[in-house]
C-alpha cells in the first residue's frame, strides 16, 4: 500500500480537532474538577492530554487504513467512526460543563459501544485498522469506571 501523505495527515487531523475544540469548550472547568471525589487509580490530570492525542492519532491511523482500503464504502465502519466522535466531542462538555456525571456515564457507555462497533467493522476491513482501535476502547472503558466512581462518591 503506498501511503497517500495528505490524506493521513487529514485522518489524523480529524480526531485531534475534535478533541482539542471539545477540550478548548470545556477548559474552564477544570479546576472545579480537581476539587471533586475521584475514585482509586485514578491518574494524574497531566495524564489525560497524553493519552487522548495518542489515542486520536491511533484513531486517525485507523480510520486512514479502513479509507484507503474499503471496497465497500457502506460497511467499512467510517459511519460509525464519525457518530462515535461526536460521541466523544459531547462527553466533556456534558462531564465538565455541566457536571452531570449519570447522563456522562451513559453516553459514555454508547460511546464505548459506538467503538466497539466501530472496531469491529474497522477489523473486517484491515486487522490493523481494528488493532489500533483496542487502546481506545480500552481507554474508555476506565474512563467509564473513572465517571461512574465520580459519580458515586459526589
Amino acid at each position: 500500500m503506498v501511503i497517500k501523505l495528505k490524506n493521513l495527515l487529514i485522518s489524523i487531523l480529524i480526531p485531534l480537532v475534535v478533541g482539542g475544540l471539545s477540550s478548548f469548550i470545556v477548559r474552564g472547568s477544570f479546576s472545579l474538577f480537581s476539587q471533586v471525589n475521584k475514585p482509586p487509580l485514578s491518574p494524574p490530570s497531566i495524564l489525560f492530554p497524553i493519552v487522548w492525542t495518542i489515542l486520536y492519532i491511533l484513531m486517525g491511523i485507523a480510520s486512514y487504513i479502513v479509507y484507503e482500503n474499503s471496497k465497500n464504502k457502506k460497511n467499512n465502519g467510517l459511519t460509525f467512526y464519525a457518530i462515535q466522535l461526536i460521541f466523544n466531542f459531547v462527553w466533556p462538555i456534558l462531564f465538565f460543563n455541566y457536571n452531570l456525571y449519570l447522563v456522562s456515564f451513559i453516553w459514555l457507555f454508547i460511546l464505548w459501544i459506538l467503538i466497539l462497533i466501530t472496531t469491529i467493522k474497522f477489523y473486517n476491513v484491515n486487522k490493523i485498522a481494528g488493532y489500533l482501535m483496542i487502546p481506545y476502547l480500552v481507554w474508555v472503558f476506565f474512563a467509564g469506571y473513572l465517571n461512574l466512581g465520580i459519580y458515586l462518591l459526589n
